[in-house]
């Protein structure tokens, strides 16, 4: 869990970095966040999606329930190659919903239960260790192990969703000049996405031994 944690700060910090960095260079086609996305909207046959902006840092997503593109404040109004390289990945999902992309209808289902299991993981988990060592019940414990296998599921299903939007976004500022108009802005968009798309792969494995961890218990008051 220690060399998970230190992987996770690690990436993260790596991931901002080469964001601020990428802030900081400017698109030369001179297009805001807002127009990337629009534009890969509009290409993709999409009309039924809005763009729009929401407040904080980072807070870039897709709502497939409400149908927006939601873009922060520093991709929305920016005109950088960061923020083209975050609007064409969230309109990547965009293009998944549009198209029935399966592991995204699979995530988007199973929302609603990973509400409810993260919930009980905030307090099963502690609660159950406590019980099984002072009165040698497992069955809080358990649940909480359960609940957490679930969340733990759901970020490794979020891992083809995430890659894949990637994949279309790079694939779409690479066919298209009028966006990113040098090779090497494209490489600067895909450096960033991959750094991106790491942050997830280091959530995933951090669930991954925060569930070996707790269910080490179980198995261990077995032997």
């Amino acid at each position: 869990m220690i060399i998970v944690a230190l992987g996770s700060f690690i990436v993260q910090w790596r991931f901002k970095s080469k964001f601020n960095r990428y802030a900081e260079i400017g698109l030369l086609s001179g297009l805001t966040g807002k127009e990337v996305a629009e534009r890969m909207l509009q290409d993709n046959n999409i009309y039924d999606v809005q763009v729009v902006s929401v407040e904080g840092q980072l807070t870039d997503h897709y709502n497939p329930a409400t149908k927006t593109v939601n873009l922060s404040p520093d991709v929305y109004y920016s005109r950088s190659v960061a923020a083209a390289a975050v609007a064409a990945h969230e309109c990547g999902h965009a293009v998944q919903h549009a198209k029935a992309y399966a592991w995204l209808s699979l995530r988007s289902a199973l929302v609603p239960v990973i509400n409810v299991a993260s919930t009980l993981t905030q307090w099963t988990l502690f609660i159950g260790v406590m019980l099984l060592f002072f009165t040698h019940n497992p069955f809080v414990l358990a649940i909480g192990v359960a609940a957490l296998a679930l969340v733990t599921l759901f970020s490794f299903i979020t891992l083809p969703v995430e890659f894949d939007a990637s994949n279309r976004a790079l694939v779409w500022l690479n066919n298209n000049y009028n966006v990113m108009q040098t090779r090497e802005e494209h490489d600067q968009a895909k450096d960033a996405l991959w750094w991106a798309a790491m942050t997830y792969v280091v959530a995933a494995l951090s669930s991954l031994a925060t569930l070996v961890y707790y269910a080490s218990f179980l198995f261990n008051r077995r032997n």
